[in-house]
């Protein structure tokens, strides 16, 4: 072989090299640029059968009817929040970035800034109206309050003791409104009755504590209350065994929990995070992204309710669901303010 022959062999097997180098060291992308979406879970991650399940329903729902692909997260712990919010915003083939639940409220809005070529909502954002919202974002509220006011009244025409309970997650102002619409819907129809009222902690860890929500049930139930409502996700399964073994009534929150304690669970005040996930990726699919503002979801909007379940015979008495169908209208017809706060 001459010399020239040799030089030129030697630099085509050198490119050849460092191209195929640098085509290993490069991530292969898993679809076309902002076609995906991302989501990452809240304290409980899925399967907590509460507000996780829900958004991750939307996804399913989404993948389902749209053909939309995604990728979720799982923080380990709040630190934890940012880094995977981060990290799903700078891939390259998603699109637009969910976070569940209120304490992402600080991290993806700083998140939104930072990648504004991506899209970004918030489910529970603790949205305050003097402090301007990224336009590549979506607060995600609902009237919580609304839902809980029917259970609410459910709880307060059904009491056989004049003494229902209520026992909430993290003491925050998003679960005060859960305890807050409750307490005005069942004064509203038993003003004798009287709320017991507990808090699992002050800490995102009081959202995944069945033991700790048990001991507060069980000590309710002894109390005299005969229906607890809890709004405290995964440490609300500790609320739906001591109704078991205690033989009383709860109600569940944010999905129908009926199948936690068949014969236990009156109702189920439903929050629909997964309608919500699923109509924002429709929109956003659709180019029809419309952030800067929150998106409100209540009665009037069907974005919170309560199970009555006809076909499965029902623990509610006709003449309750009917009372309290009445009281939904009146609430969409803006004769009955339920309070938030």
């Amino acid at each position: 072989m001459n010399k020239r022959l040799l030089h030129y062999s030697l630099v085509f097997l050198l490119t050849s090299l460092s191209l195929g180098l640098q085509s290993c060291g490069k991530p292969k992308p898993s679809g076309p640029p902002n076609s995906e979406v991302g989501l990452v879970f809240d304290v409980g991650g899925r399967g907590d059968k509460s507000f996780n399940d829900a958004a991750y329903d939307g996804l399913v729902m989404a993948k389902d009817s749209l053909g939309i692909k995604y990728q979720y997260i799982e923080p380990g712990g709040g630190a934890d929040r940012e880094s995977a919010l981060r990290q799903l915003a700078s891939k390259k083939s998603v699109g637009l970035i969910f976070g569940v639940g209120f304490m992402f409220t600080d991290d993806i809005t700083r998140i939104a800034k930072d990648f504004p070529d991506k899209k970004f909502a918030c489910i529970d954002y603790t949205y305050d109206s003097t402090k301007a919202i990224p336009s590549n974002l979506i607060p995600i509220e609902f009237r919580e309050e609304e839902g809980s006011f029917l259970v609410g009244a459910i709880a307060g025409l059904m009491t056989k003791t004049d003494k229902v309970g209520f026992i909430g997650g993290m003491e925050s102002p998003l679960i005060r409104k859960f305890q807050v619409g409750y307490q005005a819907g069942v004064k509203c129809v038993n003003p004798k009755a009287k709320v017991l009222v507990a808090y699992a902690g002050v800490t995102p860890d009081a959202f995944k504590n069945p033991a700790k929500g048990k001991e507060l049930a069980l000590s309710q139930y002894s109390q005299g209350a005969d229906i607890i409502y809890h709004a405290s996700g995964v440490t609300g399964l500790g609320v739906f065994e001591a109704a078991r073994e205690m033989n009383k009534y709860a109600i569940g929150v944010d999905m129908d929990q009926w199948n936690e304690a068949p014969g236990h669970v009156l109702t189920s005040m439903v929050k629909k995070g997964n309608m919500a996930v699923y109509d924002i990726i429709k929109e956003w699919k659709a180019g029809k992204f419309k952030g800067g503002m929150p998106a409100i979801f209540g009665l009037r909007d069907d974005g919170v309710d309560f199970v009555y379940d006809k076909n499965n015979k029902p623990l509610i008495p006709k003449s309750v669901y009917d009372r309290v169908e009445q009281l939904k209208q009146d609430i969409i017809d803006g004769k009955i303010k339920v309070p938030a706060r």
